[in-house]
């Protein structure tokens, strides 16, 4: 607790002391958490602005703790740019430090919360995975680049035009997978994966959603939970089950083995990126490529 206490106050007194906008190249000093948003600061800010990600591949954001250097990067920063809605649920409490002395975004606060997926058994109260629904991305990618906008008028248009660009092939992704998703019929749209990641994406696109775990992976799933989740895939004869990336695969592959000692074959289909991104210069590296390759790999595996 008092070590706590200690990082606490030497964060409030760094942000306090703090009274710089830019960096002395003219550019604005942004920080973000998941690697979603980093994407998205990169498809906006491009060159005009310096960006450091705290988090990286396959990185569980439920989970993750802020270390010495993060710190360092939070309170040097112009703007720090996450979530919200809990998903960083160990830096929380960092956040709303932070917010008193400086300038820290929850870009998931600009959508309407009455169109959110609710959840009593997360904090929040909503499920917080709000990036597998396109539409909300769109609309936090306008937010982002409205604050940017104020913070530096001088490249207002410069991110204005980005966006733009950026929308259009949002556009194109949004076409791309309601394509995709209609060549599997409606009663193989059954996905089962490690955590309840994708309920905003079953709800878009006409999927049966069921996580072994809760809305944050620092839940665990129980014997029962197992069992009857395997029930549901031999009594829906589901063909495929998925393991995430940011998540243990032993829970799917308990999973796995719960089905066939009941007598029925499920295939892992394979790993889906769910609260991260993939590696840094891949095509699922960036969120418009993880989308498209989570999209295939279900449709392909459940067909």
């Amino acid at each position: 607790m008092k070590n706590r206490l200690l990082f606490f106050l030497c964060l409030v007194v760094c942000i306090g002391c703090k009274n710089s906008t830019k960096r002395n190249d003219g550019k604005l000093n942004i920080v973000t958490t998941t690697t979603m948003i980093t994407d998205l600061v990169k498809n906006i800010g491009r060159d005009s602005v310096s960006l450091q990600g705290l988090m990286g591949s396959g990185v569980d954001p439920h989970l993750y703790k802020a270390s010495e250097g993060d710190v360092s990067k939070l309170t040097g920063a112009d703007v720090v740019f996450y979530s919200g809605l809990h998903l960083e649920g160990k830096l929380v409490d960092v956040f709303e430090k932070m917010g008193r002395y400086s300038n820290t975004i929850a870009l998931a606060e600009v959508l309407d919360k009455g169109s959110l997926i609710g959840s009593e058994y997360f904090a929040s109260n909503f499920d917080p995975h709000i990036w597998f629904n396109i539409e909300y991305w769109k609309q936090i990618t306008n937010y982002l680049t409205e604050e940017l906008g104020k913070m530096d008028p001088d490249n207002a248009s410069f991110y204005e035009d980005n966006k733009e660009q950026y929308l259009k092939k949002l556009d194109a992704l949004e076409e791309e997978v309601r394509q995709t998703i209609a060549t599997l019929p409606e009663e193989k749209r059954v996905l089962v994966t490690a955590h309840d990641a994708f309920n905003y994406f079953g709800k878009e696109y006409g999927f049966e959603v069921v996580g072994l775990q809760g809305l944050s992976t620092a839940t665990e799933a129980g014997v029962q939970d197992v069992q009857n989740l395997a029930q549901l895939i031999i009594d829906k004869q589901v063909k495929a089950i998925f393991v995430e990336s940011s998540v243990p695969k032993r829970t799917i592959e308990a999973l796995q083995q719960a089905v066939k000692s009941q007598g029925y074959d499920v295939q892992i289909g394979g790993t889906l990126y769910s609260d991260a991104l993939g590696s840094s210069g891949t095509e699922e590296g960036t969120y418009i490529g993880m989308f498209r390759y989570n999209v295939n790999t279900i449709v392909e595996a459940l067909k």
